[in-house]
C-alpha cells in the first residue's frame, strides 16, 4: 500500500512539473511574440504565477512535510505579489504616456 501511494505521488509530481513547464514556455513566447508591454505583461504574469506554483507544489509532493509547507507559502506569496507587480507595472506604463494596441490609431507610430 505504501509503494502505491508513493508512485501515485510520483505521478502527479511528474504532471504538476510538466503543466509548470509548460506554462512557464507559454509566458516566455508570449513575451518575444506579444506587441506590447500590456500583452506581455498579461501573458507572463498570467503564466509565472501558474507555472511556478505548479512547479512548487510538484516540489512539495517530493519533500518533507516541513519543506513542503515552506515551499507552499512560497507559491502562496507568488499567486499574491506577481498580480500586484504587474499591476504596477502597467500602471507606470499607462501614466507614462505608453497606450495599448487596441487604442492605438494607424498615424500614432
Amino acid at each position: 500500500m505504501n509503494a502505491l501511494i508513493e508512485q501515485v505521488l510520483m505521478l502527479l509530481s511528474l504532471l504538476f512539473l510538466c503543466g509548470g513547464l509548460f506554462f512557464l514556455f507559454v509566458g516566455t513566447v508570449g513575451l518575444l511574440r506579444l506587441p506590447d508591454v500590456f500583452n506581455r505583461l498579461h501573458a507572463t504574469t498570467k503564466c509565472d504565477t501558474l507555472g511556478a506554483g505548479l512547479i512548487l507544489l510538484s516540489l512539495a509532493l517530493q519533500s518533507s512535510a516541513a519543506v513542503g509547507t515552506r515551499l507552499i507559502l512560497l507559491a502562496l506569496f507568488i499567486l499574491i505579489t506577481n498580480p500586484t507587480a504587474a499591476h504596477c507595472i502597467a500602471r507606470a506604463a499607462y501614466k507614462t504616456g505608453i497606450t495599448p494596441v487596441l487604442s492605438r490609431r494607424p498615424g500614432d507610430d
